[in-house]
């Protein structure tokens, strides 16, 4: 038999509960400025795997008509929509955090953030030297028909 704790687990409010700590440990003014960002960036990272996973397992469930409850009683589009309550209040305190603390503080630590358009001619130049010189030389062009099916690009990988 299950205890009382069990009883009321919500895996998909677990999960960003744990987002949470790690989004707290990007949030310690106390830690390098490096570590903070790595930090952010796991959250955001995990933010997008939960949304890839979990949320597309819940509204499939929904359009299915699907109201099976979860361990702790919570209908999937009750569950989305404590998701979404939840993840609103995260990305605002992500955004916040990086805009009001990390971005200052790794502009002082000589790292800047800048837009395409802000960029001078030259640094342009120097930008996209890298992908003429090294990765567009062996990029190698595939035709896609119904023999030669497009390939595989799997999730949060860089393809070109």
């Amino acid at each position: 038999m299950r205890d009382s704790a069990e009883r009321f687990f919500n895996r998909e409010l677990s999960w960003l509960d744990f987002d949470r700590r790690v989004l707290d440990l990007a949030r310690d003014a106390g830690r390098p400025i490096l570590e903070r960002a790595k930090f952010l960036a796991i959250f955001s990272r995990n933010l997008d795997e939960f949304f890839q996973v979990r949320v597309s397992e819940l509204q499939d469930l929904v359009a299915e008509r699907d109201d099976a409850p979860s361990p702790d009683g919570l209908s999937p589009a009750a569950q989305l929509a404590a998701i979404r309550e939840r993840v609103l209040e995260l990305t605002a305190a992500a955004h916040e955090t990086f805009e009001r603390e990390l971005r200052p503080a790794l502009r002082g630590a000589g790292i800047d953030l800048v837009h395409w358009r802000e960029l001078s001619e030259p640094e342009r130049a120097a930008a996209l030297a890298p992908f003429d010189e090294q990765i567009s030389p062996v990029l190698i062009p595939l035709g896609v028909d119904p023999t030669h099916p497009f390939p595989f690009v799997s999730g949060l990988s860089l393809s070109v």
